[in-house]
């Protein structure tokens, strides 16, 4: 091979290495950074999943390839207020307000330009992604029956099978001894033949002391034990279920319509409280739907009304902790990432919501014992971690390891 044809090789394959690096680092640029990402699934999530869906058409439009149909700026103003675009008289925006019936998008103006970025960087990564398949379950011949765990009946089964055995082998036992009594009975005294030939006499037994004591203990046992549930349960408003003045199914709305708890309850990630929903959130969906499938239209009418005068609708409190006891939302959805059905139970399924679960302090002490703390991409717990995994304690770290049964934690 010549010098030249070496050369000409040497070059075409320096070439190719740099175009190589260029177009890898070209891509490394244009992948979406995966924190921007996750952050704006989270902002997605709370905020537009309600009325949008990145691939199929909700309240509101699909939102694939949004961001080449429309420019940063011109979403972000959007964003921040539909009303003020529409009113600009931008084509775009008003073909899009009057194909989804005039309705106009819940306005974010609290969001910074970081997170309306990061909003898009979710979108873009979820339009690149295409839409999740659904597995189909194929079930060959019979479903599997659901196991029930039957060890408590077994044991109570065996337990009793065993009294009735030892019960059997004391009465036959006695018949025995009675019977040799019988026979040897011209042997004995008077006070044994009285004993042997003697019947059972249940008067007798009812006025005996003995019977009295047992009887007087059992009653005392119970009603001191009666007592002590009920003075347990004062203040417990499990399963309190009031009706409200205006007919609302969380089954429908969590449930079926998959509406995100945060919608409504607008503090449940970000405050002490979660709030109860004000009636404008109500009306952003309800300015066009005028009747439900479950109560007609005489409970939106009732909402209708109390928008357009102004009169608060008086919602009855369910879920109520004494004013000694400290709860923050947040801390527990946010920081720890409890799901809302850990305390309130289904929700998705209730038509009427009830207290779930006792929300006494033996409970809340008992999850603080049994619940793992989410450390996962906190800093915070860095040096708590350590300390834990230095002690003598083993496996994950609890949230009483880090004080979370203190009384001061939950008591001013």
């Amino acid at each position: 091979m010549s010098k030249t044809s070496i050369s000409n090789l040497v070059s075409r394959l320096s070439l190719l290495i740099i175009l190589s690096f260029f177009f890898t680092t070209v891509r490394a640029d244009n992948a979406p950074d995966p924190g921007l990402v996750s952050k704006g699934e989270v902002l997605f999530k709370e905020n537009c999943k309600t009325c949008h869906a990145v691939h199929t058409q909700e309240v509101g439009p699909a939102l694939k390839d949004v961001t080449k149909r429309r420019d940063v700026k011109w979403l972000s103003a959007w964003i921040r207020n539909s009303s003020q675009v529409i009113a600009s008289g931008d084509k775009y925006a008003n073909d899009l307000y009057n194909k989804f019936g005039k309705s106009p998008m819940t306005s974010f103006s609290s969001f910074k330009d970081d997170e309306i970025k990061a909003v898009l960087a979710y979108i873009d990564a979820e339009s690149v992604k295409g839409p999740e398949k659904k597995e189909e379950k194929v079930v060959i011949g019979e479903p599997p029956v659901e196991k029930v765990d039957t060890t408590s009946t077994i044991i109570l089964i065996l337990v009793v099978v065993v009294l009735i055995l030892v019960l059997t082998t004391l009465i036959v036992f006695l018949s025995v001894i009675k019977r040799f009594l019988k026979d040897k009975e011209a042997t004995l005294t008077e006070a044994d033949k009285e004993l042997v030939n003697q019947k059972f006499d249940l008067v007798a037994v009812v006025k005996s002391k003995m019977f009295i004591t047992i009887v007087s203990l059992l009653f005392v046992t119970i009603a001191v034990r009666a007592c002590w549930l009920g003075a347990l349960s004062i203040g417990v408003e499990q399963n309190y279920e009031p009706v409200q003045p205006i007919p609302f199914s969380h089954k429908q709305h969590a449930g079926e319509m998959k509406i995100n708890c945060n919608y409504c309850h607008t503090g449940a990630y970000k405050s002490k409280q979660a709030n109860i929903p004000s009636v404008n959130i109500c009306m952003n969906c309800h300015t066009h739907v005028k009747e439900g499938p479950r109560f007609g239209a005489e409970g939106i009418a009732k909402v209708v009304k109390a928008y357009e005068t102004g009169a608060p609708i008086k919602w009855v409190r369910v879920h109520n902790l004494p004013d000694l006891a400290y709860f923050n939302h947040s801390q527990h959805t946010t920081v720890a990432g409890i799901e809302c059905q850990k305390c309130h139970g289904p929700i998705e399924e209730m038509e009427v919501v009830r207290q779930h679960s006792p929300l006494t302090m033996g409970w809340c002490i008992n999850c603080h014992r049994e619940t793992a703390v989410n450390s996962k991409d906190n800093a915070y717990y860095d040096k708590l971690l350590k300390v834990h995994a230095d002690s003598k304690k083993k496996g994950e770290m609890k949230a009483e390891d880090i004080g979370a049964i203190d009384c001061s934690k939950c008591h001013y």
